[in-house]
């Protein structure tokens, strides 16, 4: 793979401004925090992060707030990324439990994590033009994983957004619905199903430790 061509697209994805509603609220929200209020965020769109020469890529729905708009790494710095990188860790996929800044030198083997929605949208709900003006990106990093395999999905619109891109491949995709631990087939990839983890999925038990490591472990047997 050409590692121009990611870096363009990157630094494409870092200046974009397509989203009103987005670049407003990423560009303020949090601003008058006092827990915060020694930090610089971000606030700029989220590139993906890892191997982009892997063989797994995981997709998120968003940025968070307090997350990756604060920090400028996706799944960094929150409750979500607590969560999945802890249990990334433990499935072999990362080589530490911990994603806290930039520069804390988090690996991902042979995998590439990215966003459905680039931005932080306000009550982690974007609109489904904003959904659509992002696709674009995530149809590059795809296009560029020439060695991928397998895509692990983490929630509904994570889901929706792979299915969008896949289709504008030309892939013919009929009948996929979402649901946890659900797995489709389609010429050489395989879409793989996982609830977000965020906090309330995690709070109220649909989703454990257990079976999220279970997932992703079976995802990395089917990558290999």
């Amino acid at each position: 793979m050409d590692e121009d061509s990611i870096s363009a697209l990157n630094m494409k994805i870092i200046n974009c401004r397509k989203c009103p509603r987005l670049v407003d609220f990423r560009e303020h929200v949090l601003e008058k925090s006092k827990k915060y209020e020694r930090e610089i965020f971000w606030r700029k769109p989220l590139t993906g992060y890892g191997d982009i020469n892997g063989r797994m890529m995981i997709v998120g729905l968003a940025p968070a707030a307090s997350g990756g708009n604060r920090t400028g790494r996706v799944f960094t710095g929150d409750k979500s990324s607590e969560f999945l990188i802890s249990c990334l860790y433990d499935a072999g996929i990362t080589n530490q439990k911990t994603s806290l800044s930039k520069d804390d030198g988090l690996t991902y083997f042979d995998s590439y994590i990215s966003l459905a929605v680039r931005c932080v949208p306000p009550e982690n709900k974007p609109e489904k033009g904003e959904i659509t003006n992002c696709n674009m990106y995530l149809l590059q990093e795809i296009q560029l994983m020439k060695n991928l395999k397998i895509i692990v999905v983490l929630g509904k619109i994570a889901f929706d957004a792979v299915v969008q891109s896949l289709r504008e491949m030309g892939k013919t995709v009929r009948g996929w619905k979402f649901g946890n631990g659900e797995i489709y087939e389609i010429d050489r990839y395989r879409v793989m199903c996982i609830f977000h983890p965020s906090p309330r999925n995690v709070n109220t038990g649909r989703i454990s430790a257990e079976k999220f490591v279970e997932l992703f472990r079976k995802a990395k047997e089917m990558s290999e």
